[in-house]
């Protein structure tokens, strides 16, 4: 295929870049114009029925993960993952603290991106969403039976992790990148900023994952030259076995990067051959360093979380895996990499460049293999941009981010400078169809469209600026999606929706691969929590010096104990709350006057935890946040806190009986 290259397009690139990035928030003359008459039957979910599709959305800054019904754009759940969550006690209930933390202590909050559904031969298999933390970095697992975050695995030698968390064609690993390349964390760290090119370094995790449990497991970690590496994505088909990395900053600047990191005509995309890295490992390549990394499991029959700290992991050199790591040149500052769904073709996104790259795996492979390479950095392998290029796309846009691709052979582009996507033919690499997003489209997702078979239908924009598209509220506005019907020929704009946080990425799959298979309550008689009470009759208030466990239930409409003497200022107070419902929907909640961290939100069958320490003597009333039946008032309880030395026995009330302690 004939490729264009212009010497200088970049130069030209930055200045319309610069030109235009003041007009990025203005409204498209034609951004109404897309909107189709039947928008509103099309995106229609009448009463009782439900979507079509889960839509899973990162939260960015708030640290959660939404989950929205498609094509309605309903707000369905928000799973509580890398952020404490006082709506249901995540991260301050005794059993869920343990899951933030981490080496550092307990973090809770942070930044969340890329979420990615496990997968079977490349097409989601509806077990599990993995996503990333950014700033400390981690990688959570959920759970789509019961959407609930079970597993989170710090990353050490990291910071920034970025490129994550994206998942190989049979769920064998999921794959974090570091955005910001540090000091590794088996070296002093101590050292100048100004040594960066001599002591900072970036490293890719390698993460394995049970494939029966789920279960993950930091597998190695690559040490590669000190880039920013951006974003990743998985080979398929013909490509699995390879992941794709973009990187900037190859100046390996440290300052001022706007500038000091956009003067190379080209950075890189990095190939990593991960199963002949296998190879090199059974070989005993590799070495063990000292790091400590965290570790932390949410047990559903204990319904209590455990954090392990580990203290060494495998980390392979360049120098053990040289031929398994290549570079391949790419307009200057790269930001997404995405693999077609026959995994031949190579997408690049260089945010400062006029045309979008498209590599050939074909092409990679041969150019390997007859050394078609144009020198090295660092001792990597660099490939001839010729060798490896497929063709470029001419004239797409200005800003290109992100690409998915749809069941038809197209693929969609987001341009963040011209606030657009770019429908284009993945073949003959023309430019098919454009429609304006509302404002500065970051992340897109079509269906399915990062799998072997897309599910096509719908594409979702995930725009950065929503100002004139919903109410006004102060200086913060309502983040934004957008859906579009890509079915025909011509993209269709459906439906605004807000969302909550800043939407990075998203995935979704069919609502009938997962919606007959949630956990409707956990079995009372299974409840394996230390201090589970399974009936009213084992409910009970147990002193421990200075510490008091309360075993309660909840069941509609009463709480057991409902009044509680003998509580001395000073003690701690544990209310262990069982929800002793076996039906689904019924969940039962619990507060206390003047406590300092949360509430909780107890599902039927399920134990939690609320650590109570009271700060003065009185009468204190406790009581059901869920409202859950008609007496749901009536669902309450008193706890008397007396001084210290006073001789108020403790006891109890079940049934209007008071039992003493």
């Amino acid at each position: 295929m004939k490729t264009q290259r212009n010497e200088k397009q970049l130069v030209i690139t930055l200045i319309m870049f610069m030109t235009i990035v003041g007009l990025s928030s203005c409204r498209p003359k034609s951004a109404t114009s897309a909107f189709s008459e039947d928008a509103a039957v099309k995106t229609y979910v009448a009463p009782g029925n439900y979507d079509e599709f889960y839509n899973f959305v990162s939260g960015g800054f708030s640290g959660q993960l939404a989950i929205y019904g498609l094509p309605s754009g309903r707000l369905l759940k928000v799973i509580p993952v890398f952020s404490v969550n006082a709506e249901n006690g995540w991260g301050f209930s005794e059993e869920t603290k343990p899951m933030l933390h981490t080496s550092f202590g307990e973090v809770p909050w942070d930044d969340s991106h890329h979420p990615n559904l496990s997968m079977t031969n490349g097409e989601y298999d509806g077990r599990w969403v993995f996503i990333n933390a950014n700033n400390t970095p981690r990688i959570a697992r959920i759970d789509l039976k019961s959407f609930k975050t079970v597993e989170m695995l710090e990353l050490p030698n990291s910071a920034g992790n970025h490129p994550s968390a994206y998942v190989t064609e049979n769920t064998e690993y999921i794959v974090a990148g570091t955005r910001f390349s540090v000091p590794p964390d088996y070296i002093d760290g101590d050292v100048p900023i100004t040594s960066y090119k001599e002591n900072f370094k970036g490293h890719i995790s390698f993460i394995s994952v049970d494939p029966l449990t789920g279960e993950m497991k930091l597998s190695f970690q690559l040490a590669v030259p000190g880039f920013n590496y951006d974003l990743s994505h998985p080979g398929k088909g013909k490509s699995h076995g390879w992941f794709f990395f973009t990187c900037y900053n190859s100046e390996q600047a440290h300052t001022h990067l706007e500038v000091n990191a956009s003067q190379n005509d080209k950075d890189f995309v990095l190939a990593v051959n991960w199963k002949k890295i296998e190879e090199h490992l059974k070989a005993g390549k590799g070495e063990k360093v000292k790091c400590r990394y965290a570790h932390n499991m949410y047990d559903e029959k204990m319904h209590v979380a455990t954090s392990k700290i580990f203290e060494e992991t495998t980390v392979l050199n360049i120098e053990d895996v040289k031929d398994c790591l290549y570079y391949i040149p790419c307009p200057k500052s790269p930001h997404g990499i995405d693999i077609d769904p026959s995994g031949e073709y190579i997408v690049a996104s260089g945010k400062l460049a006029t045309v979008i790259p498209v590599f050939s795996f074909d092409k990679i492979q041969k150019a390997i293999q007859e050394k078609s390479f144009e020198g090295e950095t660092e001792g990597i392998h660099i490939i001839n941009y010729e060798a490896a290029l497929y063709g470029e796309v001419q004239n797409p846009g200005l800003g290109a981010l992100h690409t998915e691709f749809d069941e038809k052979g197209n693929a969609y582009t987001s341009f963040f400078v011209s606030s657009e996507i770019v429908k284009w033919n993945i073949k003959d690499l023309q430019v098919l169809d454009r429609i304006p997003s509302t404002y500065s489209i970051g992340h897109l997702s079509v269906m399915g469209g990062d799998t072997k078979k897309p599910y096509g239908k719908y594409l979702v924009a995930y725009n950065k600026i929503t100002k004139d598209r919903f109410l006004p509220t102060g200086p913060e506005l309502a983040q934004c999606a957008q859906l579009i019907d890509i079915s025909g020929d011509k993209m269709k704009l459906l439906l605004d929706f807000p969302t909550i946080g800043e939407p990075h990425y998203a995935v979704a799959l069919p609502a009938n691969m997962i919606k007959d298979n949630q956990i409707q309550f956990y079995n009372l008689a299974e409840n394996k929590h230390p201090y589970v009470a399974r009936s009213q009759k084992e409910a009970k208030v147990v002193r421990e010096g200075n510490v008091v466990h309360v075993y309660m239930t909840a069941i509609r409409s009463h709480m057991a104990p409902d009044n509680i003497e003998g509580i001395m200022l000073g003690d701690t107070v544990y209310f262990h709350l069982t929800n002793i419902e076996q039906e689904w929907d019924i969940p039962h909640g619990f507060a206390v006057k003047g406590n300092t961290n949360a509430e909780l939100l107890v599902m039927p069958g399920e134990t939690q935890t609320l650590k109570w320490v009271p700060g003065r003597t009185g009468i204190f009333p406790f009581y059901c946040t869920d409202f859950c039946s008609a007496l749901h008032q009536e669902m309450q309880g008193y706890a008397r806190v007396s001084a210290q030395g006073n001789k108020v026995p403790l006891s109890y009330t079940l049934d209007d009986k008071t039992t003493d302690k």
